[in-house]
């Protein structure tokens, strides 16, 4: 495949060829002891007969006889661990490589932090819409009480509190200020629904 470009009056040509890892022999590149392919042994082919979890233990194998520092193959085995979860369920990742290695792994860190930051901001959200619809039904009963006497055990009460849109809540509460009696913004309210 070529991709061209011309930038700035140059003429720039790539050639690339795409590979497929699982059409790659996964046993030579595990054979080789190459620390930066062994990441990817799992997605290789594998020998006939063996399946994902125990071609993936074979490559936690080669990785730990490697002669490197245990950080180093703590990084191999985080990298080999996420790209895994491609073609193993999390379970067997976790029953093959140790959690410690797998929580401590840089990216899956990065990637947890950013999901409990966008968690936090969710809840805050969900907790300021869920504030406003509380206090949009209180206020419409406050009116519904003051000008009609109406009771908080009224069914119509509890029919409020089962509206769940902030502003479908803000025009009855306008209606609760403009309506003549209790009767008519019961009738607005069963037209509306």
């Amino acid at each position: 495949m070529y991709l061209f470009q011309e930038d700035a009056g140059y003429e720039v040509v790539i050639r690339y060829k795409v590979i497929r890892l699982s059409a790659l022999d996964g046993v030579a590149y595990l054979s080789s002891g190459n620390p930066g392919v062994l990441p990817f042994t799992p997605l290789m082919g594998r020998p006939a007969g063996v399946d994902a979890a125990a071609w993936l233990g074979r490559c936690i194998e080669a990785t730990e006889a490697l002669s490197v520092s245990r950080a180093a193959k703590d990084a191999v085995l985080g990298h080999m661990g996420v790209l895994s979860s491609l073609v193993c369920d999390a379970a067997t990742i976790y029953s093959l490589i140790s959690e410690d290695i797998m929580t401590e792994f840089p990216l899956l860190e990065s990637l947890r932090k950013r999901a409990l930051e966008q968690g936090i901001e969710q809840g805050i959200e969900q907790g300021i819409e869920q504030g406003g619809r509380e206090r949009a039904i209180e206020d419409l009963i406050d009116v519904l009480e003051i000008r009609f006497g109406l009771a908080t055990s009224d069914p119509l009460a509890a029919r409020l509190g089962a509206i769940d849109d902030v502003q479908r809540l803000k025009q009855l509460h306008r209606a609760a200020i403009q309506v003549p009696s209790l009767e008519a913004f019961r009738h607005l309210l069963d037209a509306a629904e």
